[in-house]
């Protein structure tokens, strides 16, 4: 049994239970929540659920989205299950499972998918703890983890993940191998004049627009506190501007 803090999410709306040790959630999930373009009666799939801090965000803005997230560690999807239910969003389950196995979900298909992936490739120094281990590194596997989830698509649905700017060619070649286009990259910037570190990258099955680079958001203001535009977002849980 995993050993877990009390915390909220969107400045005290929802509560969320997550590991005291190992890998624990930071803005990314918020953010990547806020760049799916779910609607009322959508249904979503989320790969790397974690203890479901992204879905639960997702569902805080869009009543009555429905879906499924994946994770692969059974203690912290049971704490995701556990946030699910505590906050009311019964038309959401979590499975025990690998995002790339193909019986996974098998013969159901989604509007909308999402994933924080892992990224960090298997050379760079692990991190002490296995819980950060499975969550970040994992590098070699983003085209897998990008097909994997673009196939379980209906056609015209979305795609949207949070990844390095430095990988970004990457999840562009694997998007489209996947038959995914239309693309929209949306960089997070630290700071005005700072280079941006993180961008959610967003495509379309059988989308034939376009790529667009979008303005993004700046996360902090020089005084080194959330911009008003980013508290809108990680407190208020408003939807990005894509």
């Amino acid at each position: 049994m995993i050993e877990a803090s009390e915390g909220w999410l969107l400045g005290g709306r929802l509560r969320y239970r997550q590991p005291r040790e190992g890998f624990r959630s930071g803005i990314e999930p918020v953010l990547l929540a806020a760049a799916v373009p779910a609607e009322v009666d959508s249904h979503v799939l989320e790969g790397g659920t974690g203890a479901g801090a992204g879905l639960l965000c997702l569902a805080a803005r869009v009543a009555g989205v429905r879906g499924l997230g994946v994770e692969q560690d059974a203690g912290l999807a049971a704490l995701a299950r556990e946030n699910l239910a505590a906050n009311g969003f019964a038309g959401i389950s979590v499975a025990v499972g690998d995002i790339r196995a193909p019986r996974l979900a098998a013969g159901r298909q989604f509007d909308h998918a999402f994933a924080n992936p892992p990224w960090h490739a298997a050379s760079v120094t692990a991190p002490t703890h296995p819980g950060r281990v499975a969550a970040k590194q994992g590098g070699e596997t983003l085209g897998a983890w990008i097909v994997a989830l673009a196939r379980r698509l209906r056609r015209r649905g979305t795609l949207a993940l949070i990844l390095p700017a430095a990988l970004v060619p990457t999840a562009l070649a694997a998007a489209g191998a996947a038959g995914c286009g239309s693309t929209q990259l949306f960089p997070l910037w630290p700071r005005e004049g700072r280079p941006a570190k993180l961008v959610l990258m967003r495509v379309t099955r059988a989308g034939q627009g376009p790529l667009r680079l979008l303005a993004g958001l700046v996360l902090q203001g020089p005084d080194g506190r959330s911009t008003t535009a980013a508290e809108a977002v990680l407190r208020g849980g408003a939807a990005l501007g894509f």
